[in-house]
């Protein structure tokens, strides 16, 4: 917010300079963001008076004008501007002055552009006249009287003054970050009273009386309310309206504070708002027929104009204002085309409404259009302000002799706002803030903020005023404590603890996956939880999946953002896909990241959230035994040495057959704990990658849940082992798992171990047929094995093999 220090001064007396105030307010609370000082730039630009005009000789568009400075001599100056004539009181920057510009065509020096002697077609000017824009306002807040040529100034001032000093342009904006939850900043009162707490004056209100007639409101305007949505509506009516130029002092303000000034009945509610911070708009009573006034929401399908010449779609969410007839005005947003002020308007009403502020803010986002005052609502605003700001706005009507004031108002306000009292311990202050103050201090400064305490000793029961809705419990209140004793005053100590910092099992294991990974060459990456819907259309999954229950955003940014991701997979493909796009022949990444799913069991509860770790690679000497192998390993850190793959078909992700959910078997259950395989071609096609990918995807949770990493201690062998090596013909679709399961059954204790070496698919091999080569040791723990021994597991085995799997030996 843009709060000029001139202004603030009209209501608090402050005698410092701009950087100690500046340094005072922040240290008091306060975020400020920019100090610049008003209409910089301006050296040795004056007042003057045009005295005559004469045709230029050389050229029929310009014309060459005698002004009178102040100073015995005339000064010739040369202009182009249509909208001057003789008697016009005019900004004149003569020879070797400076202004902020821009100006075409003149030389660029450090202070600004500077104005030097010349010629115009053979005439001698000794400078120019200045247009506001020349004089550093910007376009936007130019007055409408002097958007167009140069700038005539119509106030009573002396020739031959510093323009500066004579329109009052010397001053100091500051630009304060106001936060959402102190909307009673969003005012020049408002940052007044902090000024006036932080330097302890007091603080001086506006005049807000006026002298009004005989007529009453009452008998010119009925308002009835039918929403909640609207907290209190006030309304006063104006007769007699004169519209016309506001007085500078009033255009000033305004553009000092980032507004155009436009008219006076215009200008003069946008002054209270911006010295109030209560919203205030104007109808011409002409549009306003029944001369009633009814606040309700907006009919489905309803159809609007608004001031800015906009046709609006409404829903049942927006609260409207309505005449006896129809919509004048969207309730807290904008009025409509209608309704407005015109120049031939004669009367007035003036609405101070408060409006809910949750309401307007979903009305402001789903028309897509905020304002000055739909901002203000959507943070709240004090209904108690509304008559305070309508009087306000009446006093202004009079002072600028603007039109005569009805009697009365017509006020609707069923639930009047009050605050609730809190009760603040002195002796939790000081703990909190570590000092040790008074509770007289603490006194004062709830006081300056104007707040009423009461009660006794260690208690005090603080009611804080109504426009300070961010005062709720004890620590808000310590906190003011805080601000006004100074931040920079408050000792800094570090807090006493004897805790000692551990790390949960969850985060080893998952400290341990990284370590791993890395140490096998996979780079992490890390992705956005908010993710598309059509992540998951990308990758195959059905429509009935587990993996559809996505936690929708309340939100979103956008449709790339709408949900939270189920599983990490399709940020994988992502990320792949990026680096392939790039050229990058070979990529190995994981990530290790949270997934969420839909509470099915309460749709009002938090969703399911787990960890998941992701597996992804491509490249040349890449294959699907690469990414088993890693995953076989990681596992086994992990704490899971008992696996098996068995092989998955129907899952769209995956290409069939090349495709293993993975399963750990445990001492009491076998469980599922993630599937792994290459990408479906379709899945592949989808993200633009041309070669084949790799994934593994696993459920942490249930690893971290079934993780033995106990380490047992086993005495070394004593006995020697002997070992036999075979070459199995099976089917070519027949697992390997089932084959290791079927030695393992027909094996004794003898079986230390067996070991897959070798797959062949060749001219050797019959179509339809594979070669599985294993090793197998054998080792007795109470003595050495003999042939006979080890051949009569053995031959157990191979018969079981021939029996069950079909499998035959194959010569090595």
């Amino acid at each position: 917010m843009l709060v000029s220090l001139e202004w603030i001064k009209d209501y608090t007396d402050i005698n410092v300079n701009t950087t100690e105030f500046c340094d005072r307010m922040v240290m008091s609370g306060s975020n400020l963001e920019t100090c610049t000082e008003f209409c910089s730039g301006i050296v040795g630009v004056v007042v003057g008076k045009i005295e005559k005009i004469e045709k230029h000789p050389e050229a029929d568009k310009l014309v060459i004008c005698q002004l009178n400075v102040g100073k015995d001599d005339l000064v010739q100056i040369v202009t182009g501007a249509d909208n001057i004539f003789e008697g016009a009181i005019v900004p004149v920057a003569l020879q070797n002055s400076r202004i902020p510009g821009p100006l075409h065509g003149a030389p660029k020096s450090e202070g600004g552009v500077k104005i030097t002697k010349g010629k115009l077609r053979g005439v001698v000017s000794n400078g120019m006249l200045c247009s506001a824009g020349e004089l550093g306002l910007d376009d936007k807040v130019v007055p409408i009287a002097h958007r167009d040529g140069i700038w005539i100034i119509e106030e009573e001032v002396k020739l031959g003054e510093d323009i500066t000093t004579a329109l009052g342009l010397n001053d100091s904006i500051i630009d304060f970050e106001i936060t959402p939850n102190r909307p009673d900043c969003l005012s020049m009162i408002g940052m007044a009273r902090e000024a006036a707490a932080t330097f302890n004056t007091k603080l001086n209100y506006p005049k807000n009386d006026c002298k009004e007639s005989d007529e009453k409101t009452q008998d010119y305007l009925e308002v009835e309310v039918k929403s909640d949505l609207c907290l209190r509506y006030s309304a006063r009516v104006i007769k007699d309206v004169k519209i016309k130029q506001s007085p500078w002092w009033l255009q000033k303000r305004l553009i000092k504070a980032g507004m155009r000034p436009i008219n006076n009945i215009v200008d003069i509610t946008n002054f209270v708002m911006m010295e109030y911070g209560q919203p205030l708009h104007a109808f011409d009573i002409r549009g306003i027929e029944g001369n009633k006034i009814v606040v309700d929401v907006a009919k489905k399908g309803e159809k609007f104009t608004t001031l800015d010449e906009v046709e609006r779609n409404l829903s049942e969410n927006i609260l409207m204002i309505y005449d006896a007839k129809k919509a004048v005005a969207i309730a807290g947003i904008m009025g409509g085309l209608d309704s407005g002020i015109m120049n031939d308007t004669t009367t007035v009403v003036i609405e101070s409404a408060t409006f809910n502020k949750d309401g307007i803010r979903k009305a402001s986002k789903e028309l897509a259009h905020r304002t000055e005052a739909s901002g203000r609502y959507e943070k709240g605003i004090d209904p108690n302000l509304c008559e305070e700001a309508a009087d306000r706005v009446c006093h202004l009507v009079e002072l600028t002799e603007s039109g005569t004031v009805l009697k009365g108002s017509v006020d609707v306000y069923p639930n009047k706002y009050v605050s609730a009292p809190v009760e603040v311990r002195v002796d939790r202050v000081n703990k909190v803030l570590g000092i040790e103050v008074e509770r007289k201090f603490m006194t004062d400064v709830f006081e300056s903020l104007e707040m009423k305490v009461s009660g006794d000793g260690n208690i005090m029961t603080v009611t804080p005023p109504t426009i300070r809705q961010d005062l709720i419990i004890e620590e808000d209140f310590i906190e003011e404590v805080a601000r006004m004793y100074g931040y920079e005053n408050l000792p800094t100590t570090l807090p006493k603890s004897n805790t000692v910092s551990g790390e949960s099992e969850h985060r080893k294991l998952r400290n341990i996956a990284r370590e791993a990974l890395c140490s096998m060459g996979f780079n992490e990456i890390q992705t956005y939880s908010f993710v598309s819907p059509r992540g998951i259309d990308k990758i195959n999954i059905d429509e009935d999946s587990w993996e559809r229950a996505f936690v929708e955003l309340i939100n979103p940014l956008g449709d790339e953002n709408s949900v939270m991701r189920t599983i990490l997979t399709p940020n994988m493909m992502e990320v792949l896909s990026r680096n392939y796009s790039r050229k990058i022949g070979k990529v190995s990444a994981f990530e290790i990241g949270n997934t969420f799913i839909k509470n099915f069991i309460d749709p009002n509860g938090l969703p399911d959230e787990n960890y998941s770790i992701c597996l992804g690679m491509y490249g040349d000497d890449v294959d699907f035994f690469s990414l088993k192998g890693a995953t076989k390993e990681l596992l086994s850190l992990l704490g899971i040495e008992k696996l098996s793959f068995i092989s998955e078909k129907e899952y769209g992700v995956y290409h069939p057959g090349r495709c293993a959910r993975i399963v750990a078997h445990t001492k009491d259950e076998d469980v599922e704990i993630g599937i792994m395989g290459e990408i479906h071609p379709d899945v592949m096609e989808n993200y633009g990658i041309g070669q084949r990918v790799y994934v593994c995807e696993l459920m942490f949770e249930t690893i971290n849940e079934i993780s033995d990493r106990e380490i047992v201690f086993s005495q070394l062998p004593k006995y020697p082992s002997t070992s036999r090596d075979i070459a199995l013909l099976v089917e070519e679709n027949l697992e390997v798992a089932k084959i290791e399961e079927t030695i393992r059954e027909a094996s004794t204790e003898i079986l230390e171990s067996l070991k897959m070496f070798d797959i062949y698919k060749g001219k050797q091999v019959a179509d339809g047929k594979k070669s599985v080569a294993y090793s197998l040791t054998y080792r007795h723990k109470d003595k050495t094995l003999t042939d006979a021994d080890v051949d009569k597991v053995h031959e157990n085995i191979l018969k079981a093999l021939e029996s069950k799997l079909n499998a035959t030996l194959r010569d090595m």
